[in-house]
């Protein structure tokens, strides 16, 4: 899922890049919190930011998280006292079909090889809401070199293997029987709330 370099994007002091997560929050703050969610299972979440977000907006009252990274999980574990986060995979979640009202994955299918497979296992995890985001292209990649980064892939992050514009991501979605309930674009993503 998502490598450690999520821990170091959060941690960044640029103003620049922390207005871009801050936004990115609220607007998947103000996504969540009408659903009124209960049981909130994070797929991806990396050291748990995500996780530590919605508590602190009072969203859910169960939440977990499951990342394959170790060392995501680790750094989480001492940085997010309390959170319950563990490892997992993507494609074959440890849990019962419907275990969950909403499933998060955010900044996750962009890495994976096979994003259909990932997204049927997140339905049926899922009783009701699936919210996932990915980077919107060519936004993304454009944001990129503007900050000088990833310069000689030309601004394409070196682990994504997926590309997807707003309304590409809407129809693989839809292709994949997921209904769209709500869609935000906090630039330089696309945010979608999806329902079984």
């Amino acid at each position: 899922m998502r490598s450690t370099t999520n821990y170091l994007k959060h941690a960044n002091k640029n103003p620049i890049q922390r207005f871009l997560i801050e936004n990115f929050y609220r607007q998947l703050i103000n996504i969540s919190k009408p659903i009124k969610p209960v049981r909130i299972l994070d797929v991806g979440c990396g050291e748990g930011a995500t996780i530590v977000k919605l508590k602190q907006a009072k969203i859910g009252k169960t939440l977990e998280g499951i990342d394959n990274s170790e060392d995501a999980l680790q750094i989480g574990r001492k940085i997010y006292l309390g959170i319950n986060i563990k490892s997992g995979d993507i494609y074959n979640l440890p849990y019962k079909d419907g275990s969950f009202d909403l499933l998060i994955c955010t900044e996750v299918l962009e890495h994976l090889k096979y994003p259909r497979k990932a997204l049927a296992e997140l339905r049926r995890v899922s009783s009701k809401y699936v919210l996932l985001s990915v980077p919107n292209e060519p936004f993304f990649v454009l944001a990129n070199l503007l900050r000088g980064k990833y310069l000689r892939t030309l601004g394409n992050h070196p682990e994504h293997t997926n590309h997807w514009t707003n309304p590409g991501f809407k129809l693989l979605l839809r292709r994949n029987s997921l209904r769209i309930v709500t869609s935000r674009a906090p630039f330089p993503w696309t945010l979608i709330l999806a329902r079984k």
